[in-house]
């Protein structure tokens, strides 16, 4: 599948988990959860011990029915190494120019972490195919919004503090998707083997999306 195909399915998801620090014994149920719930990318972030490992064997289960990717990705020599693990896309809690150009030099969804306008415009010039707007709860449900008029042409998705009661405004506000982390991949019910709540989440997460789209599929 290539690159824009993935993007769009990203999109058209609307919604990438955030899988921190799981344990390698557990993250198949997870992913299957998650899956099951509608959910169209999952990340593991690469501060998550055996994560490369986890990207290789999610790819290698699901294939093209689920992207896979990294997340805390901070330099471009990690980017690379996802990338060989098969990652699908690089997510970055900044902005970091040679990590963007490594991520596209391999034909890979490049998603940097910005907040002010000024980063947002230097990171979508530098080739980012969506700019990760964090953290989210910090700038509020609005902030996209405010940015619409001057930077609308730039695909933006709020990460960190989105939950099922925000998501339906932020994507209203003109996200192109949003990222979920604790308010989608619920530690406690993992702890408990309650896998069926993570699928649940993501199912009212997914519905919540649709409602603010009104069933429009978005594309770039």
């Amino acid at each position: 599948m290539e690159k824009l195909q993935k993007l769009n399915r990203l999109i058209e998801s609307g919604l990438v988990a955030v899988i921190r620090q799981p344990k390698k014994e557990q993250i198949h149920y997870i992913a299957e959860a998650l899956v099951e719930g509608g959910v169209g990318a999952l990340e593991i972030t690469v501060d998550t011990p055996h994560a490369f490992e986890m990207i290789r064997d999610l790819k290698e289960t699901y294939g093209d029915r689920v992207l896979v990717g990294a997340g805390t990705v901070l330099d471009a020599e990690t980017a690379k190494t996802a990338i060989d693990a098969g990652s699908d896309f690089v997510f970055s809690p900044s902005f970091d120019k040679e990590t963007v150009e490594i991520t596209n030099r391999y034909g890979k969804i490049s998603i940097p972490g910005v907040m002010t306008p000024t980063e947002i415009v230097q990171a979508y010039s530098a080739g980012a195919d969506i700019l990760k707007v964090f953290p989210g709860d910090a700038l509020g449900v609005n902030y996209i919004k405010n940015l619409q008029g001057p930077l609308g042409h730039i695909p933006m998705m709020p990460t960190g503090g989105v939950s099922v009661d925000n998501v339906e405004q932020f994507i209203k506000n003109g996200a192109v998707a949003v990222g979920a982390g604790g308010s989608l991949v619920n530690s406690k019910a993992i702890a408990e083997g309650r896998y069926e709540v993570l699928t649940e989440t993501a199912k009212q997460f997914v519905e919540n999306i649709k409602k603010a789209r009104g069933q429009q599929q978005i594309t770039v």
